[in-house]
C-alpha cells in the first residue's frame, strides 16, 4: 500500500466515490498506512450507507460534504467537516476543477471489460479534473453492463479487493406509504417519464405502476422496484425522444438481486449528473414526472428536505434539480410525497413555516400525503394553504388554520 500513499502529497484535494461505489477497502488501507498532512477529502455520501470519518485519518485531514450523514455529524472533529449546500447538477460543475486525486471503485463486467461501479454521478467531472486516479478493483462485483468503461491506462494505482458492496434492503411499505403510493400512481399516465427517490413511499409508488405502459425512466437512481418494472415491461423508454429505449440513472441502490440484474441489463445506462440532472436534457422528455420527498412543507408550499431540530440531517441533493427540470418538460409535473406526520404521529410535517427552505414554493406543483392530493401549481396563497391544510393529519388542521390568522 506504500506506493499508493506515495502518490498523495500534502494539501491535495481528493474526490472519493460514494453511495454503492465507495472504494471502502482502498480507504481503509490508506488510513492504516498513514496519509500526508492537510488532505481535503471531497464526497457526496449517502445516509447510513457511507460511514467513513475522514477527520479520523489524521489530525489535519478534513472533508467537504454535500450531504450530512450520521457519521459526519458525529465525526472525531466536526470542526473539520465542511457542509456545502449545493444541488447535484452544480456539484458536477464544481468538481470539474481543483480536484487533485480521484479515489474510485471499478469492476469487470461479464465479459471482462473494466467499468465503473454502480455510481457515476460525478465521474465525468473528476476524471477530467484529477491528475491522479487511484482505483479499487473489486473482484466480488460484476460491473453493471451499462456503466461507462474506463481504460486501465487512466488509472495510476489499482488496488484489488474482494468484498460485497453495501445492500439497501427492500423497504417495508406500511399503510400510509401504500395509500400515498396509490395516490401518486394515479397521477402518472402511460408514456410518462418518471423520477423517484428511495424509501418506503417511492417503493410503494413503483409497486402501483404495474398496470402502466411504456413508462420512461430518467433519474438519479434505480432500485429493485424500478428494475422490476423494466423486467415486467411496464418501463420501456420507447416514447422518450432522447435515450429512446434506455433507462437512465446515476446510481444503483438495492439488494444483491439488483446488482446482479444490472450486470446483465445493458439498457440501464449510467450517466453523470450533467445528464441525469440537467434541465436542458429533461426538457426534451415530455411528461416528465418528478417525485420527491421532504422533511416538512409549509403553508406557502416551501419545502425543507434537509434540516430537523436545528440539525443538518441530509443535503440539498438532486430534488430541486428535478423539480425545476419538470417545469421545462411539456406536460411535466413536480410532485412532493410525504407522510402527514412524524415521530409516531406527534408532529405534523405540514407546518406554518419550514425551518429551512430547500425548494421554493414555485418549485412544487402537487403535494401528496395519506390524506389526499393538494394541487398547488395555479393556486393563490390562500388556495395553496387551504389545500395543504386539507391533506394534513386531522388533529393538526385547526392549529394550522389558526396560524393563518392576523
Amino acid at each position: 500500500m506504500r506506493n499508493a500513499v506515495d502518490l498523495l502529497s500534502r494539501g491535495q484535494r481528493i474526490f472519493v466515490g460514494a453511495a454503492s461505489n465507495e472504494p471502502l477497502s482502498l480507504l481503509q488501507a490508506l488510513q492504516a498506512s498513514g496519509v500526508p498532512d492537510d488532505l481535503r477529502f471531497i464526497q457526496f455520501p449517502l445516509g447510513a450507507m457511507n460511514s467513513t470519518d475522514f477527520t479520523a485519518f489524521a489530525d489535519t485531514t478534513s472533508v467537504e460534504t454535500f450531504f450530512m450523514t450520521p457519521t459526519l455529524a458525529k465525526a472525531e472533529d466536526t470542526s473539520r467537516v465542511f457542509f456545502k449546500p449545493m444541488q447535484m447538477r452544480w456539484v458536477y460543475d464544481y468538481l470539474m476543477q481543483d480536484v487533485d486525486v480521484a479515489l474510485l471503485q471499478v469492476a469487470r463486467d461479464q465479459h471482462g471489460v473494466l467499468r465503473l461501479g454502480p455510481n457515476t454521478d460525478f465521474i465525468g467531472a473528476v476524471l477530467g479534473s484529477a491528475k491522479t486516479v487511484l482505483a479499487e478493483l473489486n473482484t466480488s462485483l460484476v460491473a453493471p453492463a451499462g456503466a461507462p468503461q474506463i481504460a486501465e491506462s487512466k488509472i495510476d494505482y489499482l488496488f484489488e479487493s474482494d468484498r460485497q458492496i453495501p445492500e439497501v434492503p427492500t423497504p417495508k411499505i406500511d399503510e400510509a406509504a401504500a395509500t400515498i403510493g396509490g395516490l401518486v400512481a394515479d397521477l402518472i399516465n402511460d408514456g410518462d417519464c418518471i423520477q423517484t427517490g428511495i424509501g418506503a413511499i417511492p417503493a410503494a409508488i413503483l409497486s402501483r405502476l404495474d398496470r402502466k405502459n411504456d413508462l420512461g425512466l430518467h433519474g438519479g437512481l434505480i432500485d429493485d422496484g424500478g428494475m422490476q418494472l423494466i423486467k415486467a415491461g411496464n418501463v420501456t423508454g420507447l416514447r422518450k425522444p432522447i435515450d429512446t429505449g434506455l433507462h437512465v440513472t446515476g446510481i444503483g441502490l438495492g439488494t444483491k438481486a439488483l446488482t446482479s440484474r444490472l450486470s446483465e441489463t445493458p439498457d440501464v445506462v449510467f450517466r453523470s449528473a450533467n445528464h441525469t440532472h440537467e434541465a436542458s436534457a429533461i426538457a426534451r422528455l415530455p411528461n416528465f414526472v418528478s417525485v420527491n420527498s421532504a422533511v416538512e412543507i409549509d403553508l406557502f408550499g416551501q419545502i425543507n428536505a434537509e434540516v430537523a431540530g436545528g440539525r443538518q440531517i441530509s443535503g440539498t441533493g438532486g430534488s430541486v434539480d428535478f423539480m425545476r427540470a419538470a417545469k421545462h418538460s411539456k406536460g411535466g409535473k413536480s410532485i412532493v410525497a410525504l407522510n402527514a406526520t412524524a415521530r409516531g404521529g406527534t408532529v405534523s410535517r405540514i407546518v406554518a413555516k419550514v425551518e429551512m427552505v430547500t425548494a421554493l414554493r414555485t418549485d412544487v406543483d402537487i403535494v401528496v400525503t395519506e390524506y389526499g392530493v393538494a394541487e398547488l401549481k395555479h393556486g393563490s396563497n390562500q388556495e395553496r394553504a387551504d389545500a395543504l391544510i386539507n391533506i394534513a393529519a386531522p388533529e393538526f388542521r385547526e392549529e394550522l388554520r389558526a396560524s393563518l390568522l392576523p
